[in-house]
């Protein structure tokens, strides 16, 4: 096991740590289909939130959060601390009036988007480096302020004239990071580490200010940790050492878990985050790059990303910028990296201790190619039901059963269909593919090859052939 890191490993693993936990708490920033207007993005920030304490007293959200870890130090090791959220800074939008004053709008339409009120989201990051032997006794305490600050960006149309502006404001947001480290008793060298990371932001909230909205400005929004030694190893949380097990269950963590992060095998960077994560987290190779939806399914978000409407995307490029780079990653997106997303297996044989599974045979022709078998032809070829020969083009009565269908086939029963094609699958099944009449979108059907299948007996012929 690694039990050092140079200083340019750390810069490295901590860089990747900030993936992954840009993917588990930056993503939910802004949801599918990435627009301000939809209802899913009305209530936001919804993990690693620290609120001012003077909001969040009665209302159940904490101001503060706690990691306590085991840590093997080496002697002169240093720690590297790294606190990062993000900032809610409000954007408003104005319009420019023809006597060159500006008016607040709830949109302004621009070619290529419309631009809308938004709260942006600003990371924010709070390194320290300090010695471990400094960090006994009342550790170390580092406070830190953000001042509050207002910006304007100029809005020109496609012709290079202003035609409006964008306002941000950012309130005010201080809290402090303490670091305090005691060594424990008993035949090991083990520190417990604990890391406090306190909103201080002195804010009342007056009696028009006092709803979730009004405090998030001045909030920790998904904050995390990334901790790390350059001599000596941390010891995992989940999964310690028998002799650490007691010692590991008297670390007391609030609103975080940390997890050893870094490729298996490496213990000296570890992410604290209010997610639960398993050890070395990672993000999947396959992923093409951040599409910012909590629990996002790349392929279909991406599918359905670049199926929007023009108008759907303008709004979209108008909402955030985080949302425009979705939009153009989906609609610049070459076909074998759609294909990649389509799926992988990986932790089957992690889990059974078996070597890593073979490149799968890719050869020149498929196993069976039914073009390429002239037995079959779906476009030609005919059954006989209740004594009729039924192919495509035959018009059908849909009688689905209960044995194999489910709901939406039971919608369909009494309907009459087209039968579109006769399919043999590999077990001797024959299926029938078809479309419902009056269905608005059975020529899209045909053009996708996109059927509904039924079985021989869950139909009923309706003309002879």
């Amino acid at each position: 096991m690694t039990t050092s890191a140079p200083t340019d490993t750390l810069a490295e693993r901590f860089a990747t740590a900030r993936q992954v936990a840009d993917a588990v708490l930056f993503e939910g920033y802004v949801l599918y289909p990435y627009r301000a207007s939809a209802a899913k993005n009305r209530l936001r920030w919804q993990f690693g939130v620290l609120v001012p304490p003077r909001w969040g007293a009665d209302r159940g959200e904490p101001s503060h959060q706690r990691t306590a870890c085991l840590m093997e130090p080496r002697a002169g090791a240093r720690l590297r601390a790294e606190l990062r959220f993000l900032r809610a800074q409000r954007r408003t939008v104005q319009r420019l009036r023809p006597d060159g004053t500006f008016e607040t709008v709830p949109e302004l339409e621009l070619p290529d988007r419309v631009l809308v009120p938004w709260d942006e989201g600003v990371e924010e990051r709070c390194p320290v480096d300090v010695p471990v032997a400094g960090l006994a006794g009342d550790g170390v305490t580092v406070p830190f302020t953000r001042p509050a600050g207002e910006e304007t960006e100029p809005v020109h149309d496609a012709d290079g004239r202003q035609v409006g502006r964008l306002v941000r404001r950012r309130a005010e947001i201080s809290g402090t990071l303490r670091l305090t480290a005691r060594e424990l008793a008993g035949p090991y060298a083990v520190r417990q580490l604990t890391a406090t990371v306190t909103n201080t932001s002195d804010w009342q909230p007056g009696p028009d200010a006092g709803d979730r909205d009004a405090a998030l400005p001045r909030s920790l929004v998904a904050a995390h940790l990334l901790l790390g030694l350059t001599a000596g190893r941390f010891l995992s949380q989940t999964d310690p050492p028998e002799w650490a097990r007691g010692a590991v269950a008297d670390c007391r963590n609030e609103h975080v878990w940390p997890v050893l992060a870094g490729p298996p095998g490496s213990a000296d960077v570890v992410l604290s985050a209010p997610i639960i994560l398993a050890d070395h987290p990672a993000i999947a190779p396959e992923s093409p790059g951040a599409l910012y939806d909590a629990l996002e399914i790349d392929e279909i978000l991406t599918l359905r990303t670049a199926a929007l409407t023009d108008q759907e995307k303008r709004e979209a490029r108008g909402t955030d910028p985080r949302a425009a780079e979705v939009i153009a990653l989906a609609d610049g997106m070459p076909p074998e990296v759609l294909e990649r997303l389509h799926g992988a297996v990986r932790e089957l044989r992690a889990a059974t201790g078996l070597d890593p599974a073979p490149e799968p045979a890719r050869p020149d022709t498929p196993w069976w190619d039914p073009g390429a078998d002239r037995s079959v032809d779906p476009l030609s070829d005919r059954i006989t039901v209740d004594g009729r020969p039924v192919g495509a083009g035959s018009r059908v009565a849909l009688r689905p059963g209960r044995r194999r269908t489910d709901a939406q086939d039971l919608f369909l029963h009494g309907r009459t269909a087209r039968v579109e094609a006769v399919l043999h699958d590999v077990d001797g099944g024959v299926h029938l593919a078809v479309t419902v009449d009056g269905d608005p979108g059975a020529d899209i059907r045909r053009e996708q090859g996109r059927f509904l299948y039924f079985q021989p007996d869950e139909v009923a012929p309706l003309e002879d052939e």
